[in-house]
């Protein structure tokens, strides 16, 4: 039996290495602009206050870069992207969350959302990118910005993110509602939520 390459030990159960680098998203990619972009962080902020960043004050936030691989819940895996951008720990700083604050709920355009639990937001490899492999992020992959949640499944990496929720309660995003798995773990398989267990999802 021929040995795995190092890429094959790193797939999670269920996943292979994908040929290329496919592009899947739902709905049309947006026109960014600029002058009238906002990032919001909102929600049960510390200061109980929403604050706003336009386009230039989010460029100007310290950048950070982190190598990992990307899997998809369709069961394609891309690895050793290189993404840079913001931290959510910078963000995390920047806006701190109220003691409460248990789960954040990503904010994208048209409305589209990913519920994340903060332990798994506030990891340091969890950062809002502009750059995908050293070049800016192309439209139909997410620029100006997107959310990178590289420990879970792709869905929660959120496309042309617009804002971050702070949420006290667990409450289920876009493909959460539609009957995606809550926690989205790839090593545990947690493709849906038929699969749930006791405490993975709101009640």
């Amino acid at each position: 039996m021929p040995e795995m390459s190092e890429e094959e030990n790193r797939l999670p159960p269920g996943q292979h290495i994908a040929r290329g680098r496919p592009v899947i998203h739902y709905g049309r990619v947006p026109t960014f602009r600029p002058l009238t972009w906002r990032f919001q962080v909102f929600g049960a902020t510390e200061t109980g206050r929403v604050h706003e960043f336009t386009w230039d004050q989010f460029s100007a936030l310290p950048r950070t870069s982190v190598i990992a691989d990307f899997h998809c819940v369709t069961k394609f895996s891309i690895m050793g992207y290189e993404w840079e951008g913001v931290s959510a720990a910078e963000l995390l700083a920047q806006v701190p969350p109220a003691p409460g604050v248990r789960h954040v709920m990503i904010w994208a355009e048209y409305g589209y959302s990913a519920n994340v639990r903060m332990d798994d937001f506030a990891r340091e490899t969890t950062l809002f990118a502009t750059d995908l492999e050293g070049k800016q992020l192309p439209p139909e992959r997410g620029f100006p910005l997107r959310a990178v949640v590289p420990h879970l499944y792709a869905w929660k990496s959120v496309k042309w993110a617009r804002g971050i929720e702070y949420l006290t309660e667990d409450r289920r995003g876009f493909w959460e509602e539609r009957g995606y798995h809550n926690v989205g773990d790839p090593w545990s398989e947690q493709r849906y939520s038929y699969q749930e267990e006791p405490g993975d999802g709101p009640l």
